[in-house]
């Protein structure tokens, strides 16, 4: 980030022009007066220090590039990265910025040599090229993905990345599943699919039928463009709604069945503990869930009108309602949703309100059109008879100090 100094020394009271223009051309500063009156010194990158209206500018090229003033980047680990939340406008998460979750790096695949085979229950197998998937009619639709393990707590100093920063929005493109299985002929009594991968995990995972029936895709493309490697190039599988390990990236082979596979990720990882010394597998639906992205940590509020800003989402349909409550969940008021709403798709929300100064928490719960409301933390825990596991979807709160500072509030437990 840049360092940013307060600046005590008087300023002359006449600065002429040609001194205003240049100065700040050698120091390499721009002198900024802020909202609250105060005058600071900013540092900027060298090569914009100059007046833009004296010098040609950077002339047309292949790729387009951000502003040096933009810093938005993902947050990762050796497995995963964290999409910025807290820096998007909009519904649609730039292509760079979409979030990562790998089992095994990302493979470096020629889409010239990939294949996809479909066999099993079926009338005809049959290996497709990418070539072959792009003669097929195409389908785009905007929705999101989800990692099941998108959760982070227990911390003051977590960011809205921080917290579900493992989902993001795209415009996915590709061929409707159902038309490859009308084209393999699936079978009436395959149930259930087998979709691997072509990473160096072979990551596999057992999905029903009906939902290749239903809304599946074979996708090639993403947000205008193909498929980014980090995002399962040259094909990927995608599932609206459902978690995202289940829209198996670098896909090479549909395997139809009569039953589920239990593979590996599906009984090691995706499947935990619940009360009454049961296990919850199979849980495929994202579950409504929402978060505010303004105000939150590490920002600093003044007193006055503010226009509280998230995002909500539900793998089960559309977001019907958005509540914040500005004085820790003793009211609850509806919030503004930006259009378009659209099935299993993030939406923007808003919410107007005056902060006088004093301390408190504002938070926001969704509600989807199945009725579904996001709960508690202890809702949560009460209903699953455990405190961890995937698909945490808690009510986020964040504290707001009388002085203007943002915190998380680590646990909601009421």
């Amino acid at each position: 980030m840049d360092k940013i100094v307060e600046i005590t020394q008087e300023f002359p009271k006449k600065i002429s022009r040609r001194k205003l223009l240049g100065g700040a051309a050698t120091a390499a500063v721009a002198i900024i007066q802020t909202t609250k009156g105060q005058t600071i010194q900013k540092g900027i990158p060298e090569n914009v220090v100059d007046d833009p209206t004296k010098k040609l500018g950077v002339l047309a090229g292949e790729v387009g590039t951000r502003s040096p003033f933009v810093k938005s980047v993902k947050k990762f680990s050796d497995i995963s990265s964290r999409s910025p939340l807290q820096d998007f406008y909009g519904m649609i998460t730039p292509s760079d910025l979409h979030f990562e979750r790998h089992h095994a790096g990302v493979p470096a695949i020629d889409p010239t040599k990939h294949e996809l085979l479909i066999h099993g229950l079926v009338e005809k197998p049959l290996v497709f090229t990418i070539a072959d998937l792009k003669r097929f009619p195409s389908v785009s639709r905007i929705a999101f993905l989800e990692c099941s393990g998108n959760f982070r707590g227990g911390k003051e100093n977590l960011t809205p990345q921080d917290i579900c920063g493992l989902t993001s929005q795209s415009e996915w493109t590709g061929v409707k599943l159902s038309t490859l299985f009308r084209e393999v002929g699936a079978k009436p009594n395959a149930t259930w699919f087998l979709a691997e991968g072509g990473d160096a995990a072979v990551m596999t995972r057992s999905i029903p039928v009906k939902k290749g029936w239903d809304d599946a895709i074979v996708a090639y493309a993403q947000n205008g463009e193909p498929l980014r490697p980090e995002q399962g190039f040259p094909v990927r599988l995608f599932l609206p709604g459902w978690e995202g390990n289940t829209s198996v990236k670098w896909l090479r082979r549909l395997e139809l069945s009569d039953a589920p596979y239990y593979t590996r990720e599906e009984t090691s990882k995706y499947t935990e503990p619940i009360k009454d010394g049961k296990y919850r597998i199979f849980s495929f639906d994202i579950d409504a869930r929402s978060i505010i992205t303004f105000p939150a940590y590490p920002q600093q509020v003044e007193k006055g009108w503010i226009e509280i800003r998230g995002l909500a989402w539900s793998g089960r349909g559309k977001v019907i309602k958005v509540e914040v409550s500005t004085d820790a969940g003793k009211n609850w008021q509806v919030a503004q949703l930006n259009e378009p709403v659209l099935d299993k798709a993030h939406v923007q929300f808003r919410h107007l309100w005056q902060w006088r100064g004093q301390e408190t928490e504002i938070l926001s719960r969704v509600t989807d059109e199945t009725g579904y409301t996001q709960p508690t933390l202890k809702q949560l825990f009460e209903a699953r008879g455990s405190e961890g596991g995937y698909h945490m979807n808690p009510v986020t709160a964040w504290q707001i100090k009388p002085d203007g500072r943002v915190l998380f509030k680590p646990e909601i437990l009421r």
